[in-house]
């Protein structure tokens, strides 16, 4: 029998190993660490990347915090993921590893500690209400009393847009709770303003912290399908902002870094431009962004951002993170359907043929598929550059006539 030689390479924790997960699996691997992993799904596809596998969700402090004590880990990660990010932050604190501090990571995961965090420190925010998932829509009216709508009814504790609802009278508002309720997992439910655009587009994307200051500006436009407008169906660079626009967002976002006490990481925002050029910051995530932000934006600037995090999370120097983009054109297109059915693959137009340069495709042909309406029922993402600003502009006021995704609704979603 061969003998065990103990693995002396410094390890690494990675909370969540889904698809978009793996790709820090991997990269800590090349950076060589030893690589844990957490999740509570057994046949997570990161178990088949990682060194060592703990069936343990990755919500349940203790049992992570156990799992960090016997694996004698270094560092933690909750890559690309809200709910983990909390658990990752303690996990952190209580082994004296580098981290953010945990009331801030838990500020930035809870949509109703984050709008109260705003109006404590004096950044613009909408009016809002938090209640229980279990208040009747005649207590939410009363909660809202005096608030302009539309309203915006969600879970303080979601993300990738799953169980939001926009409320234009009052009729709706009960299957707004039910539908923010189901996909609740603390019970606590948000009720605010809708901010009226005075620029088209959600300014979302990625920034990076060294030393408490934004080094890296990944701001993008989001991409959203008409049909569904509230889940973002991808990302394009530049954001189209004017330069006093960007003055303006970069100004809060360093304020509202430099209030939480945030010191280093990539964090995931997202920003509505209100009336007089106003921004208000709707997510500040504690985490790299999902739909593979991190890969577009290393593509874009050509900084490993993916790399730059698990070096960060195990106290190591990532080197140079610094970035404004400037002269480029890139953009993603999350694959999804607004129907059940069989999916029967994609076409792309022959420009957009082109400038595809990769693609990423979770389901094959054949699989059931379901109505789009969170990140979660994404279908792959495919990766565009342009070479000129006007190709770059007609995919995104036409990605419809250049992206179609084929499914046979006759299934409905069913094998």
């Amino acid at each position: 029998m061969r003998e065990l030689i103990p693995d002396a390479r410094r390890a690494l924790l990675l909370l969540g190993g889904s698809r978009q997960q793996v790709v820090a699996i991997e990269v800590a691997r090349k950076c060589g660490y030893r690589t844990v992993l957490c999740d509570y799904l057994e046949d997570n596809p990161g178990r088949h990347y990682a060194d060592s596998f703990h069936l343990v969700s990755t919500v349940d402090r203790e049992a992570v915090l156990e799992v960090a004590r016997r694996e004698e880990v270094e560092g933690v990660i909750a890559y690309s993921s809200d709910p983990a990010s909390p658990t990752a932050a303690y996990v952190a604190e209580r082994l004296g590893m580098l981290t953010n501090p945990l009331a801030a990571v838990e500020i930035m995961s809870t949509k109703s500690l984050f709008r109260r965090h705003l109006h404590e420190v004096g950044l613009p925010c909408p009016l809002a209400a938090s209640f229980e998932a279990g208040a009747s829509a005649a207590e939410v009216e009363c909660l809202v009393e005096g608030f302009r709508w539309p309203l915006v009814v969600k879970p303080t504790d979601s993300s990738g847009s799953k169980g939001v609802s926009v409320v234009t009278e009052p009729t709706q508002m009960p299957a707004a709770l039910e539908h923010a309720g189901a996909n609740s997992r603390n019970g606590i439910l948000i009720a605010e303003e809708y901010i009226e655009r005075a620029f088209p587009n959600v300014v979302g994307g990625d920034i990076f912290v060294v030393d408490g200051m934004i080094r890296f500006w990944g701001l993008m436009r989001c991409l959203r399908d008409s049909k569904a407008s509230l889940v973002p169906v991808g990302k394009a660079i530049p954001s189209g902002l004017s330069e006093g626009q960007l003055s303006k967002v970069k100004e809060t976002l360093q304020l509202l870094v430099s209030s939480l006490g945030i010191r280093f990481g990539e964090l995931n925002v997202e920003v509505i431009i209100g009336d007089g050029d106003v921004p208000y910051v709707l997510e500040l995530g504690s985490r790299a962004g999902g739909n593979m932000i991190p890969v577009q934006l290393g593509d874009a600037s050509g900084i490993d951002l993916v790399r730059a995090n698990v070096m960060c999370a195990m106290g190591d120097d990532p080197g140079g993170i610094s970035w404004d983009p400037e002269d480029v054109y890139f953009a993603t297109h999350v694959l999804h359907t607004l129907k059940d059915g069989t999916y029967e693959g994609y076409e792309l137009s022959a420009a957009a043929e082109v400038a595809c340069y990769r693609e990423v495709v979770y389901q094959e042909a054949g699989a059931p598929v379901h109505h789009f309406d969170g990140a979660n029922k994404a279908l792959g993402i495919l990766f565009f550059e342009f070479e000129k600003q006007e190709s770059f502009e007609d995919y995104i006021a036409n990605t419809s006539n250049h992206v179609r995704v084929m499914v046979d609704s006759s299934t409905d979603g069913r094998k």
